[in-house]
C-alpha cells in the first residue's frame, strides 16, 4: 500500500534535507529540459529492472523514479521509498495515488535504512549522495550494502559538476552540490560492492555508478 503514515517529522541527520517539494518537482522537470518520463526511462534503463523484483530508492524526494520503477517491476514487485523529509514524502504519497502505483513510503535515514539484511535486489539513488557529507556518504553506502540481496544492484546517479563551473538554466535556479564519479566508485567500492558499469547519463552533467553485491558470503 501507499504509505505516507510515518511521514511525519523531519529526522536528525548531518545530510542536507530539503523541504520544499514542489520546488523539487520543478528542479526536477528543468533539469530533463521539460522531457521528465524521457530522463526517467534513461535513468531507469541502467538499473537494469526485472518484473517482480524488490526495489528501495534512498532518498526518495517526491517519488518520481520509486513510482517510475514501481511501474517496471510490477504487481509482483514491491517498491520502497526512504526520505528524510516528511514534506517530500508527503507529495510522493499524493503523486502516488494520482498515478494509482502502489509504492510503500518511510521516514526514514539513509544511514539508518529501516529493513533487514538482503531485502532488496536493487536500490536506487538518484541525485541524493551530493547531500550527504563525506563520513555519511560511506554509512550510506554501508547501509546500501547491507539490504541487498547477494547479487543485488545499486545504481547511484548524481551530479558531477559543480554549479560554479558550469552556465545554464539549472545552475541559475539550483545551487547543488556534486560528487566526482571516482568518490562514488571509492565508496561502492569500500563497502564491498563490485563495480558493473560507470560513465556519462547523457543528461545535464549527471553521471552513475552501476554496482552488485557479492552473489556468495
Amino acid at each position: 500500500m501507499t504509505n505516507t503514515a510515518q511521514a511525519k517529522q523531519t529526522l536528525g541527520t548531518s545530510g542536507l534535507v530539503l523541504h520544499q517539494a514542489a520546488l523539487y518537482d520543478l528542479t526536477l522537470w528543468l533539469l530533463s529540459l521539460g522531457r521528465e518520463s524521457t530522463f526517467r526511462e534513461k535513468v531507469l534503463r541502467l538499473a537494469r529492472l526485472s518484473s517482480g523484483e524488490q526495489v528501495l530508492d534512498v532518498g526518495c524526494g517526491t517519488g518520481t523514479f520509486a513510482i517510475a520503477a514501481k511501474r517496471q517491476v510490477g504487481f509482483t514487485g514491491t517498491v520502497y521509498g526512504v526520505d528524510a523529509s516528511p514534506e517530500m514524502l508527503a507529495r510522493a504519497g499524493k503523486k502516488a495515488t494520482k498515478a494509482g502505483m502502489e509504492i510503500v513510503l518511510k521516514n526514514a535515514l539513509v544511514e539508518a535504512l529501516p529493513f533487514p539484511d538482503a531485502q532488496f535486489d536493487v536500490v536506487l539513488s538518484t541525485v541524493m549522495l551530493h547531500h550527504l557529507p563525506g563520513k555519511l556518504r560511506r554509512q550510506c553506502a554501508a547501509e546500501i550494502r547491507r539490504v541487498l540481496k547477494p547479487g543485488g544492484r545499486v545504481l547511484a546517479v548524481d551530479f558531477g559538476t559543480s554549479p560554479s563551473q558550469k552556465r545554464g538554466i539549472v545552475a541559475h535556479f539550483h545551487r547543488h552540490g556534486h560528487i566526482s564519479l571516482v568518490e562514488i566508485v571509492a565508496i561502492f567500492s569500500e563497502a564491498g560492492l563490485s563495480i558493473v558499469e560507470s560513465g556519462a547519463v547523457g543528461i545535464s552533467d549527471l553521471q552513475f555508478v552501476l554496482a552488485a553485491a557479492p552473489c556468495c558470503e
